[in-house]
């Protein structure tokens, strides 16, 4: 499929992305690797390349390349630990039980040292490179359609990554473009999604509403679940487009015929935070979904009556004043259950 950000066919549908995962952070028999010390400077030793008979490399060698580069490039001053080059997110993500081996292509970078010149070395000399991002403070997204977005800067390479979350009714794939969107470590148990299938089992709703998807992930759990009408919003443009193409992605397991995007990511983009909700992807087959980008509070003069389930994940839940105000007008307006992961 093909990406807005690199222009390649690096979003794959989950069938094809979930037959490679077994083995995709495994050692063959050939592979060796050294454990460093992430308190310490690597030791002035040459690094491992990769394994000449499957390609892999274990990742604190990949980390002690890119810690010599910025080193190289003054990004570093070379005394610094070698866990102040950044933070590694590997694609796809999955649960991890041991440090992995890392094939072509399959770590995402995240520092707030790197430059430019760092990040297109990075990208042409450590295979394992993906994307390089420079960290800014706050996390990326936005709190409220009142408030500035912020947002990182991909340096080099493409940031788009996906993670793999597990639900009764089977995984679920979900892409996103990191450096506009907020980082989420797939576990063996999501809490997030483990409480929507409470709510599932205690309401058997009929229609979903996902209030502020993010790239998807409670309302693509939902249809795995088998719920027939979900419907996902988000006033964020990358949240939004991501969820639709998410919608693409698990097709096949959403029981999906065709998904149609009504609007591009460069047509999202223009918008970043929306405020009156506009259709962005609908799609049909044994389910039906609808995805728009807008302000929540103004969503429900856009839903069908009879909402049996909202889940309200909203920005910043430590407020818990601002959410009971949207809480206590969602109840008033469209009715149903809410219940706030």
């Amino acid at each position: 499929m093909h990406c807005p950000v690199c222009g390649h066919d690096c979003v794959t549908d989950a069938r094809t992305l979930l037959a490679g995962l077994p083995e995709r952070f495994s050692p063959c028999p050939d592979c060796m690797g050294l454990v460093y010390d992430k308190r310490s400077p690597p030791p002035d030793i040459d690094t491992a390349e990769p394994c000449p008979t499957c390609g892999k490399r274990f990742i604190d060698e990949v980390f002690a390349a890119i810690y010599r580069i910025m080193a190289a490039e003054g990004d570093l001053a070379g005394t610094e630990p070698l866990a102040a080059v950044g933070t590694p997110l590997v694609h796809p993500g999955i649960p991890l039980r041991r440090a992995p081996y890392l094939p072509p292509r399959s770590l995402l970078l995240l520092s707030r040292s790197v430059g430019e010149r760092t990040a297109a070395r990075l990208i042409a000399e450590v295979p394992e490179v993906r994307g390089v991002v420079r960290t800014d403070g706050g996390t990326p997204g936005v709190r409220d359609t009142d408030a500035a977005p912020v947002t990182y800067t991909l340096l080099g390479g493409c940031d788009v990554r996906a993670d793999v979350f597990p639900t009764r009714a089977g995984p679920v794939v979900v892409y996103k473009q990191q450096s506009v969107m907020h980082i989420e470590f797939p576990r063996d148990h999501n809490e997030k999604i483990l409480s929507l299938e409470r709510e599932i089992d205690r309401c058997r709703p009929r229609t979903f509403v996902d209030a502020c998807s993010g790239a998807g992930t409670l309302g693509l759990a939902a249809g795995r679940a088998g719920i027939p009408r979900v419907i996902y919003n988000d006033a964020w443009y990358a949240a939004a487009y991501w969820t639709a193409r998410n919608l693409e992605v698990n097709r096949e397991a959403l029981g999906l015929r065709e998904v149609t995007m009504h609007r591009s990511y460069d047509d999202l983009r223009r918008l970043p935070v929306g405020r009156e909700p506009i259709l962005v992807a609908t799609a049909t087959g044994a389910g039906e979904a609808v995805v728009y980008q807008g302000d929540l509070r103004l969503l429900p003069d856009l839903l069908p009556a009879g909402i049996d389930l909202t889940a309200l994940d909203l920005f910043e839940k430590e407020d818990a004043e601002r959410t009971e105000r949207i809480a206590r007008a969602w109840r008033t307006r469209v009715g149903g259950v809410i219940f706030i992961p």
